[in-house]
């Protein structure tokens, strides 16, 4: 039963990480400025933890209706780990292989959408300064950077995969 929840796990991941590529592929088509909008990480987030919660639960029904803290945080890490690294994968192959072009565009709409969200909260003009000239020397889609960010995805996933997983345990207490 654990190998089958794995690979069912593995699965929902490969799914996943199919539709995150495609929509990464199908902005990169239609409009690269989507990519700095707020709601698109916000659509992605619920996207990856629905799928993460949809492994937890499989497992458990798996499992009869019942599944431990640790199974079911797993059954959820795997799906996220698997989705989002597919995910990422392609994101570097777009902007770090295919079109620079295009993720130096991108560095450029952060640092416009930057400036002005620091000018509408009054920051001193001198600290829009400092921040923008620190922020124009990181490159967000290097390969190094997205690694990076899907290292920082995946610890913030875990901790929700921790909420999770308290809501989808379910022991047996009769065979105690």
């Amino acid at each position: 039963m654990e190998s089958t929840n794995k690979s069912n796990s593995i699965n929902l991941g490969l799914y996943l990480g199919g539709i995150l590529s495609l929509i990464v592929v199908l902005i990169y088509a239609v409009n690269l400025d989507l990519f700095i909008e707020w709601w698109l990480g916000i659509l992605l987030f619920v996207l990856v933890v629905a799928y993460g919660v949809v492994a937890a639960n499989k497992a458990k029904k798996n499992g009869r209706g019942f599944i431990s803290f640790k199974g079911a945080f797993i059954q959820y890490f795997i799906t996220i780990a698997v989705g989002t690294f597919i995910g990422t994968i392609v994101s570097v192959a777009i902007f770090a292989v295919i079109d620079p072009d295009a993720a130096t565009y991108l560095n450029e709409q952060i640092l416009i959408l930057s400036k002005t969200t620091m000018e509408r909260f009054g920051a001193p003009q001198e600290v829009i300064t400092t921040a923008l000239e620190e922020a124009s020397k990181k490159d967000n889609f290097s390969i190094g950077m997205q690694l990076q960010s899907y290292v920082f995805r995946l610890a913030f996933y875990a901790i929700v995969g921790l909420i999770v997983a308290l809501i989808v345990k379910k022991t047996n207490t009769s065979e105690a």
